[in-house]
């Protein structure tokens, strides 16, 4: 499940995409599980050249192609140096606290010129010496550098700095949590006091432009949902408070280390108290009232994005962007709709097998509410964990042949954090072996914790998914920053939903009831990309998408709501995980077909993982190369 850092990361991921042309589309795929620094083998070792009187002649390619590796990876690493200091909230979200103490006008017209002339300036000087004579990492870090670059330039036909708030990017809120002393921004040192400080100084501008922005679509015809923005209040109320003592930005002055100088101490709350009243509360009452007095009568009544100008056009755009897919956004609600149709008629056939008497529903909510399926106790629950990872590690060699160096704990989640924690989570290892992965298991209202969904959490989370796939990636040192520290969320969580796929194989669906957990699991990710497309791409309305939901998901009306209101505000954000779990599944079976009785699930499975997380378009060229290596169509890449 995604950690409270990681998703506020996210948010200002979308905040960025929808207020101008990203400098580091890469970097912005933080997702919720951002890659940490690495350590494996960046490529296949080099070939040697045969001992024959051409031989001398032969290495001189091989001289200049490592040149040319070279070239590119002093281009990476300028190019990510100079993208932290465009954009200093990205930087801090990265853990590079060079320029915690600014905040450009990143929804100004004059900021989107500056970001579409670097990444053409970047592009330019990548593309300058092209990807001939590229292999390994080398190829795919071009790959993946100009994939990205041309998706952000392409963005810009769309007026997404037009729609700066809702409430799932609201920037009222991100500002908060970054003032707060709970989120990225560090209040550690003097230093770290005075640099929020300096940077809170653009708050204003930023929330005056929201405004103007938001004035700019409102002429335009491009504004949000009424529906989204009622709610945008609510979080801005919040914040909004008549001292600067009672406000959530006073949390680092309550939380004054001890060990600063009493001068520091008396200077920082003399000025916070100032800088709260006198220059944050004042913007946020200023959006505050803007929204509700003019923007609320000119929000639209309609709920997809296929309701404001060139909308269609825009949402598929936003589907490349974020899936790499290259079906149409029609294609993929045929696809989700069949998928939902198969994944009833597997459930069904299990209910038939095993006598199971009843409906789908009716058995659903069986599963939710009997006792049968409780814990007996915290400890039960712990072991039953235990149990899959022995039960798991027996049968993994058959599937996967490299592991992680780290090993994997399974502990419970701190008192303390039960309340807000997910029923499962994952922690990735620390690179330098300080601490293993952890697996960390929501011991805190045991009755929800239901038997049959172990299973496929464990696998999901642990192994063979996000410990599996992070820990590999964790292991390559060489990779270019734009790389090491970004993570494609149709990469890394469609792996995690591929390692559910898995559980058969794997011995751990043991019962019918844990077999159906996981087909039901799988349903309602097939209805939410069903949903998704419908609201933005086949006209359907909020209450179509919130009804289809309860109907073929068996959610509860609020949580369909939830789900609704969030792929509104999000367009195709519900899309990347679905479909990155269906491309591996269909690469899988590509090369099934391909290969015939040479294929080896162990060697695919490595070639999936062996370079770190990618768009679903750049996977699918590598295994195709892959799968003509294989089967000797062509000479495996050196």
């Amino acid at each position: 499940m995604p950690h409270p850092a990681r998703a506020l990361a996210l948010a200002i991921a979308v905040l960025m995409a929808f207020s101008a042309a990203a400098p580091a589309e890469a970097a912005k795929k933080k997702a919720t599980r951002p890659a940490a620094a690495q350590s494996r083998p960046a490529a296949k070792p080099k070939a040697k050249p045969r001992a024959r009187p051409a031989a001398a002649p032969a290495r001189q390619p091989l001289v200049r192609q490592q040149t040319k590796a070279a070239q590119l990876d002093r281009i990476y690493d300028e190019y990510w140096d100079a993208s932290m200091r465009l954009n200093p909230l990205q930087a801090t979200f990265q853990g590079d606290s060079r320029h915690n103490d600014q905040l450009p006008n990143i929804l100004s017209a004059a900021y989107r010129q500056q970001s579409h002339d670097f990444t053409v300036e970047w592009l330019g000087k990548v593309e300058k010496i092209g990807p001939d004579g590229l292999t390994g990492q080398d190829l795919l870090s071009y790959e993946i550098f100009v994939r990205d670059a041309r998706m952000s330039l392409a963005a810009e036909q769309f007026p997404g700095w037009m729609l700066p708030v809702s409430q799932y990017y609201n920037l009222g809120s991100i500002m908060a949590i970054l003032g707060s002393g709970s989120g990225a921004q560090p209040f550690n040192t003097v230093q770290d006091y005075d640099g929020w400080s300096r940077r809170s100084l653009g708050i204003p501008a930023l929330f005056e432009q929201a405004i103007a922005n938001m004035r700019q679509g409102m002429a335009a015809g491009v504004v949000q949902p009424r529906d989204l923005m009622e709610k945008v209040l609510p979080q801005l109320d919040a914040v909004i408070k008549p001292t600067a003592e009672e406000s959530i930005f006073w949390g680092p002055v309550r939380n004054l280390p001890d060990d600063f100088p009493a001068a520091d101490k008396a200077r920082i709350t003399a000025e916070y108290k100032r800088m709260i009243e006198f220059r944050i509360m004042p913007s946020y009452r200023a959006l505050r009232g803007f929204i509700a007095t003019e923007y609320l009568p000119a929000a639209r009544s309609t709920d997809g994005l296929a309701g404001l100008p060139g909308g269609k056009a825009w949402y598929a755009q936003t589907i490349v962007q974020s899936t790499a897919s290259t079906l149409t956004p029609e294609q993929i609600h045929a696809l989700a709709e069949q998928r939902v149709a198969t994944l009833q008629a597997q459930i069904a056939t299990i209910m038939k097998d095993n006598k199971i008497r009843g409906s789908q529903q009716k058995l659903l909510r069986t599963m939710r509410t009997d006792r049968d399926f409780q814990y007996a106790n915290a400890d039960a629950l712990l072991n039953r964990y235990k149990q899959l990872q022995s039960q798991v590690n027996a049968r993994l060699p058959t599937l996967l042949g490299t592991l992680p160096k780290a090993p994997m704990e399974i502990r419970a989640v701190e008192p303390e954090r039960a309340a807000t924690a997910g029923a499962v989570s994952y922690q990735q290892p620390l690179p330098d072996g300080m601490r293993p992965g952890v697996l960390y298991i929501n011991t805190g209202d045991l009755p929800s914790r239901r038997r049959w969904s172990a299973p496929m959490q464990f696998l999901h989370e642990g192994i063979p998914g996000h410990h599996v796939q992070l820990g590999l990636q964790q292991e390559l040192d060489k990779l270019p920053r734009f790389r090491r520290l970004g993570g494609d969320i149709a990469f890394v969580e469609g792996w995690g939903l591929y390692a559910e796929s898995l559980g058969e194989q794997l011995g751990v669906y043991q019962d019918p009831y844990e077999r159906i957990g996981y087909l039901q699991a799988a349903l309602t990710r097939a209805a939410r990309m069903s949903a998704d497309t419908g609201v933005h791409a086949q006209g359907w309305s909020k209450r179509q998408a919130v009804d289809y939901l309860v109907k073929t998901a068996d959610m509860s009306a609020s949580d369909a709501t939830a789900e609704v209101e969030r792929f509104m505000a999000l367009p195709g954000q519900t899309l990347a995980n679905g479909l990155g779990e269906l491309k591996m599944m269909e690469l899988r079976d590509k090369a099934k077909a391909s290969l015939g009785a040479r294929f080896d699930a162990r060697r695919f499975h490595e070639e999936v993982l062996r370079d770190g997380s990618m768009p679903l378009d750049i996977l699918d060229a590598k295994i195709a190369r892959w799968i003509a290596s294989q089967s000797g169509a062509a000479t495996p890449a050196p």
